[in-house]
């Protein structure tokens, strides 16, 4: 516990409240969006791409729905505090609870989110995974280590992609930084935690020695966002921040989409989130009444 709050995978309430969420998909449109193909191409190649003011008019449902989690968070899936004893500030987040929050639905459901995933995943198809969403307040120096997304989940594939939304203006000093192409080394590292760095305990074979990356190497690159812009990257794309302290607040809403080769794992170790619930076999496409296929 931190601040009376769970960390970690430690559940708090269900996950999953919709029996069936593929009705829900077909009773609502998802908005389009064109996607030029140099982004595409940007996407392809560094394993992330930037959409300035994409998703501004989503900024204050999203943030309204983090800000009531963070108030609450023990009413909600999978909290997790970050900052230990002793450390300033707060670094929160919190996972599958797209449910739950009625402007996270709405943004699921009829957002471009889904329209751009497939884009630049070269995919016919975005099948949501879930979301994610990231709080550090002011004063927070607390570095999210390097990491890429893959090894948490139990999913595989190539054609993934994170729409990580920013909710507060956020300079480059700390800004989530990327190591490009990483997508396209060929391995999959041990996941790290938040909260102190350390390794996830793993006994899978396919998995590496988590990855350190010089912040001097000239293919790490960051950006500068503003409330709105969008960045999406690939669930392999090797990424993480400095301890730089936060000004103000830097809040993010992230949703995971799956593509047409994205299919279900299971994992020598543990995962995040901890799906192990799921009846599936290896190589099995995941559920669609549990991650429903939204684009198109």
């Amino acid at each position: 516990m931190t601040n009376g709050v769970t960390t970690g995978n430690a559940t708090t309430v269900d996950w999953w409240l919709i029996d069936d969420a593929g009705p829900l998909a077909s009773a609502t449109q998802r908005a389009d969006v064109a996607v030029d193909p140099s982004d595409i191409d940007t996407f392809q190649r560094d394993g992330v791409a930037r959409f300035p003011g994409l998703f501004r008019d989503w900024v204050a449902p999203l943030g309204a729905g983090l800000d009531r989690i963070m108030a609450n968070p023990n009413s909600y899936a999978f909290p997790c505090e970050s900052v230990t004893p002793g450390e300033p500030g707060r670094f929160f987040d919190c996972y599958c609870n797209w449910q739950r929050v009625p402007e996270w639905t709405a943004f699921v459901l009829t957002s471009e989110a889904a329209a751009l995933a497939a884009q630049l995943m070269r995919s016919d198809t975005a099948q949501l995974f879930h979301e994610h969403a990231f709080a550090k307040e002011a004063g927070t120096a607390k570095a999210t280590p390097w990491h890429h997304d893959l090894p948490y989940y139990c999913v595989d594939g190539r054609q993934t992609a994170s729409v990580y939304v920013a909710l507060d203006p956020t300079p480059v000093e700390t800004a989530v930084r990327f190591l490009r192409g990483s997508h396209r080394d060929g391995n999959t590292y041990v996941p790290r935690a938040f909260r102190d760095g350390s390794d996830y305990h793993s006994e899978d074979e396919l998995v590496r020695a988590p990855r350190d990356v010089d912040p001097d190497d000239p293919d790490v690159i960051a950006f500068a966002l503003g409330p709105g812009d969008a960045l999406v990257f690939d669930f392999r794309t090797l990424h993480g921040t400095t301890d730089a302290p936060i000004v103000g607040r830097r809040r993010a809403f992230s949703t995971r989409w799956l593509g047409d080769d994205a299919h279900y794992i299971e994992r020598n170790g543990a995962t995040s989130p901890p799906l192990d619930d799921l009846g599936l076999q290896p190589g099995d496409r995941m559920r669609e009444d549990r991650f429903p296929t939204l684009w198109p």
